[in-house]
């Protein structure tokens, strides 16, 4: 069942004229904690109002992260990659390697003041960008992230068919600027998401564009990511 979260966002534009919000990808992969040290200084920049907002895209190394409210038990292998414990909302989840992730820096000041509306925006953004490239993404009510349903994969435990996670979605809200983000799979090694019950969601699978069948590179994903940002967030600017 899809969330009454559809409604309360389809866009999240900034209330007054604003600069347009930077926007930043980083080659190769980048270490995590350093990453977390930029977000940081970044977010306080935009709150003091001397750095304009920022989307910020980047790839890991393989690791896992535990939000506020991850569950020890949800660490499947707790030794097979770097578990890095962070702030923002959320259980575990995987990053690595053929996984887009995209830190969201905005001042919700300039926006609106609404978290769960900032969350719907950041979903209709991933739902957005799956529909450029011809998938139908989905959300639910009772589970966290965006959803594909695989019609040629009927669950065995009920008469529906299966469904599987493409992409994950985690804030934090320091002074009202966000940090962290979303997470998209592309072409990551899905045998990696086994060490962790992904976002604390057990019976359900993970899936990527290249899973489904797509021929699509990152820089594919990035151009759909930055159009359907746009429309919902407003302008960019290379910075």
């Amino acid at each position: 069942m899809n969330s009454d979260r559809s409604t309360m966002a389809d866009r999240f534009l900034p209330l007054s004229e604003s600069p347009p919000v930077r926007w930043r990808v980083t080659e190769g992969l980048t270490d995590y904690e350093s990453a977390v040290a930029l977000m940081e200084a970044e977010a306080a920049r935009i709150h003091d109002g001397s750095a304009d907002e920022l989307v910020w895209l980047v790839e890991h190394p393989p690791l896992y992260t535990a939000g506020t409210s991850a569950r020890i038990d949800d660490l499947i292998a707790p030794d097979r990659f770097p578990v890095f414990h962070t702030g923002r909302g959320g259980e575990f989840t995987y990053h690595g390697p053929g996984q887009r992730v995209a830190y969201v820096m905005l001042d919700l000041k300039r926006r609106r003041q609404d978290v769960r509306a900032f969350v719907a925006a950041l979903e209709n953004w991933v739902i957005a960008t799956l529909a450029d490239m011809n998938v139908r993404g989905e959300r639910r009510e009772d589970r966290v992230g965006v959803w594909v349903v695989r019609p040629e994969r009927p669950r065995l435990d009920m008469d529906r068919a299966a469904e599987d996670k493409i992409a994950a979605i985690g804030i934090r809200l320091r002074k009202w600027v966000s940090f962290h983000g979303i997470a998209l799979n592309v072409e990551p090694d899905l045998d990696h998401f086994s060490g962790i019950v992904p976002c604390g969601v057990k019976d359900y699978g993970v899936t990527s564009l290249v899973d489904l069948g797509l021929p699509v590179t990152m820089a594919d994903a990035d151009l759909a990511l930055r159009q359907a940002f746009e429309t919902i967030f407003g302008p960019t600017v290379d910075g």
